[in-house]
């Protein structure tokens, strides 16, 4: 890994920041460099697995078209860990399924019930945790609390402002749910919820980008610049990608809540 960085810091004319890598008139290897085994330093570049694609799309105002790039994430682990951050932002995306998969939905069964938060005096809990869960009807879910009595007002209380548009009556014990008929302002309502878990899943995405991105910052003196910037690039461009990915969740999501 180390001769590969030193083989960067030898090419400050490999890349311009444009939308072709410049790969022939390459100068040649510096002693100790793996590439001398072919010619020049190509090898250091086929290696980084650099490739800059033109996107179909142009460029905002500028009539220029993108460039993608692809770099092996073995070849840099010693600056940054991009299946880490990969990963990292995969769980933002699953994170927002799981949130659209539970908390909007037009279709309340006793599964839509199981992870309302309960704060009691010995701390938080899922409902399913504090009582047993049931339908009786289309229109009618019951909580039974006998398990845990002493926190049938707050169950009620956080079914209340589960923001599902549920308003829960107790019997004792039991807490009767009934299911409101779902109108088109419900259905409305629950979509642009959707799309504010949306924009917050994203201010979490933003957060991964940017601590990526500080991490490879960090070695701004130890390799060279065209390096740190096609890192940045990468870890932008994967920023973009699970963002797209989010927006055609909500896509999805809004057209079934609004049929």
């Amino acid at each position: 890994m180390a001769m590969a960085l030193r083989c960067f810091r030898h090419l400050p004319s490999l890349l311009y920041r444009s939308s072709f890598a410049v790969i022939r008139g390459l100068p040649q290897a510096p002693a100790g460099c793996p590439a001398l085994l072919l010619a020049g330093c190509r090898q250091c570049v086929r290696g980084m697995m650099l490739t800059r694609q033109l996107a179909t799309k142009k460029a905002k105002g500028k009539g220029q078209s993108q460039a993608r790039v692809n770099i092996s994430a073995a070849l840099v682990e010693d600056i940054i860990n991009l299946e880490e951050t990969n990963e990292e932002m995969q769980a933002v995306v699953e994170a927002l399924k799981e949130d659209f998969s539970r908390n909007f939905s037009v279709r309340t069964s006793p599964g839509a019930l199981d992870h309302i938060t309960v704060v009691t005096k010995d701390g938080k809990f899922p409902l399913n945790q504090l009582g047993q869960i049931s339908q009786k009807s289309p229109q009618l879910l019951v909580v039974n609390m006998a398990s845990f009595p002493e926190s049938t007002a707050a169950a009620t209380k956080a079914i209340r402002e589960s923001g599902m548009n549920l308003n829960p009556e107790v019997d004792g014990t039991i807490i009767r749910v009934p299911i409101p008929k779902v109108t088109r302002e419900h259905r409305e309502s629950l979509a642009k919820l959707a799309k504010q878990s949306t924009n917050k899943s994203k201010e979490s995405l933003r957060k991964v980008r940017s601590k990526s991105i500080s991490q490879v910052k960090k070695f701004k003196n130890k390799v060279s610049e065209d390096t740190i910037w096609l890192l940045e690039k990468q870890i932008q461009q994967m920023a973009e990608d699970t963002a797209a990915e989010m927006d055609k969740l909500l896509a999805a999501k809004t057209k079934e809540l609004l049929g």
